[in-house]
C-alpha cells in the first residue's frame, strides 16, 4: 500500500490521532493540474488534511468539502473527501510562482494570503453542517488547528507538509491530526504539549523515512498508543461522461440550442481532475431531447 492513513487512540481514549503519508496522491494531483511548486505544496497540504478529516466521518455516503478563499495570488483551493479515503481537489491559480519565504521554504502563506476557511460536512441531514473561520496565516495546518479550536471546540494539533524534488515532482507528503477528547486530564494535556513541542518539521520526519506509524509512535509512544486501523487513501475523481451529460441536460433547452446552432463540438472540463469530455453537435441534439424546456 503506497498512500495510507493510520487511525489511533492514546491516553486511554483521551487522545485520538491520525497520521498519513500522501506522496503518490499529491504527485497525481500535481500532474493532473500542472501545478507550480508552491501551488503543489498548498494543494498537497489541503488534500492530506482532507483525506484524514474525511475518514473521521462515519457514513458511507458522507462528504466533506474544505474551501480556502484568500487574498494571495493562488486565490483559493477546494478539496472534497469521502469517508473511504478518496480525496480530490484543485487550486484556482495553479501556475502561481513566488520567491521562497524568509525561512527558505515554499511560501504557501504568501500564496494564500488573508481570507476564509470553510468546512462543509454533508452527512445526510437536510442541510450540511458549515463551519467557517478566518485564515490565521495561510499555511493551512495552523488554519485548520484554529478552525478546530474555534468552530468545533476540539483542541487539535495539525501538521501538514509537502517536500519537492529539484525537478518539481513530489518527494514527500503527509501529516498528522492529533486531538484531545472530552475528559482529557491536565496531566495528559501537559504531556502531549511537551511531545508536540519537540516536533520541528513533519516533512523532515517523512524525509528521514518515518512512516505514519513511526510518527505516531514518536509523539504518543509513551502515552498508551493504540493503533486501530490502516486506511488506504488516493486521489480519485468520480466524474464520468454520464455525470457531465446530466449536468448539460440540467442547463435547459435554450442554452443547449445555442450550443447546437454554433455547430462546433464543445469541451467540458472537470475542475477536480482536469479530465476533458467532448460533445459533438449530434451529442448535444440527443441531450436537447432529454432536457426540459
Amino acid at each position: 500500500m503506497s498512500d495510507y492513513i493510520i487511525r489511533a487512540t492514546a491516553g486511554d481514549h483521551q487522545i485520538r490521532a491520525f497520521a498519513a503519508t500522501t506522496r503518490d496522491l499529491v504527485e497525481q494531483a500535481r500532474q493532473a493540474h500542472n501545478t507550480s511548486p508552491v501551488a503543489t505544496a498548498a494543494l498537497g497540504r489541503l488534500l492530506t488534511a482532507g483525506a484524514m478529516m474525511g475518514i473521521m466521518m462515519k457514513g458511507e455516503d458522507d462528504l466533506l468539502t474544505i474551501k480556502i478563499q484568500g487574498s494571495g495570488p493562488i486565490e483559493g483551493l477546494t478539496v472534497t473527501a469521502d469517508s473511504k479515503g478518496d480525496v480530490k481537489g484543485y487550486v484556482y491559480n495553479p501556475s502561481v510562482m513566488l520567491p521562497p519565504s524568509p525561512a527558505g521554504k515554499l511560501d504557501v502563506g504568501g500564496a494564500v494570503g488573508e481570507g476564509v476557511l470553510t468546512v462543509i460536512s454533508d452527512i445526510g441531514l437536510k442541510e450540511p453542517y458549515v463551519g467557517q473561520t478566518i485564515l490565521v496565516g495561510g499555511e493551512i495546518a495552523e488554519d485548520l488547528t484554529y478552525y478546530y479550536a474555534t468552530s468545533e471546540q476540539v483542541p487539535s494539533s495539525v501538521a501538514l507538509g509537502v517536500l519537492m524534488n529539484k525537478d518539481n515532482t513530489v518527494k514527500q507528503a503527509g501529516g498528522f491530526i492529533i486531538q484531545l477528547l472530552p475528559g482529557a486530564t491536565d496531566e495528559m494535556i501537559d504531556k502531549l504539549e511537551k511531545r508536540l513541542s519537540e516536533i520541528t518539521s513533519i516533512t523532515a520526519l517523512l524525509d528521514q523515512g518515518n512512516t505514519p506509524e513511526m510518527i505516531l509512535e514518536h509523539i504518543l509512544g509513551d502515552l498508551g498508543l493504540d493503533m486501530m486501523e490502516q486506511v488506504p487513501t488516493r486521489f480519485f475523481c468520480n466524474c464520468d461522461k454520464a455525470r457531465v451529460e446530466k449536468a448539460l441536460v440540467s442547463i435547459g433547452r435554450k442554452e443547449l440550442q445555442e450550443m447546437i446552432e454554433e455547430g462546433e463540438p464543445i469541451e467540458v472540463n472537470c475542475h477536480f481532475c482536469s479530465r476533458n469530455y467532448e460533445f459533438t453537435s449530434e451529442d448535444l441534439k440527443e441531450l436537447y431531447e432529454k432536457a426540459q424546456a
